[in-house]
């Protein structure tokens, strides 16, 4: 089994991913979603965690070889970044949503020299618009963005349009496309769900007409 569908695998099998098409989600950016994501869980089973951390190991060495500092998003990419430090001995850090309004006004927390070459944990790429505010802000404070790491992305077109906007690379550990093949082999949801599963890949705003 590859990495991705044994992710995917685990996030159904924890519960970390719901997937209701008939009874939508709505999203923080309003979105209206079959499938909803809470990565956060998986810090509460071992296992899982293990399997992730060292999938992200791997995954920075392949992609991002020359990294020098590991940096977590607030605050769901903190706990995964700093267990990924821990794994590959590099320094740890942590990127605001914004900057602080008392002392001196820091929007990354820990002490990143300038150029100091960094890659960035995120557990979730939907629009792809926090994260890719987490990667300005640590490069208007003077470091070296490789790239972008998470655990799952909803393979929007609109989040890929973004990073490819920003010249910023993102690896993941696991994907929709590989959720949706996963719950088809082992019936997870019925027929007609994952028809609207599929619509909602293809287009956002009319997956539900």
């Amino acid at each position: 089994m590859s990495l991705a569908k044994d992710i995917a695998s685990h996030l159904l099998k924890i519960e970390a991913v719901y997937l209701k098409p008939e009874e939508p989600f709505t999203w923080a950016s309003g979105i209206k979603s079959p499938i909803y994501t809470d990565n956060r869980v998986t810090l509460a089973y071992p296992e899982t965690r293990t399997l992730i951390e060292n999938g992200f190991v791997d995954k920075i060495k392949e992609a991002f070889p020359e990294v020098e500092v590991i940096a977590g998003t607030a605050t769901a990419g903190i706990p995964h970044g700093a267990i990924i430090a821990d794994k590959m001995n590099l320094p740890f850090a942590y990127i605001r949503s914004k900057p602080k309004d008392h002392g001196a006004g820091n929007q990354i927390e820990g002490r990143v020299p300038q150029g100091q070459k960094m890659v960035v944990v995120e557990d979730l790429i939907s629009t792809g618009g926090s994260v890719l505010d987490a990667v300005a802000a640590a490069k208007r404070e003077g470091a070296d963005v490789l790239g972008v790491v998470a655990i799952f992305t909803y393979q929007l077109e609109k989040a890929d349009k973004k990073f490819a906007e920003a010249g910023v690379q993102l690896e993941t550990l696991s994907n929709y496309t590989e959720l949706i093949h996963l719950a088809e082999e082992q019936g997870y949801i019925t027929n007609e769900g994952l028809e609207l599963l599929r619509r909602f890949k293809e287009n956002q705003e009319t997956w539900q007409d």
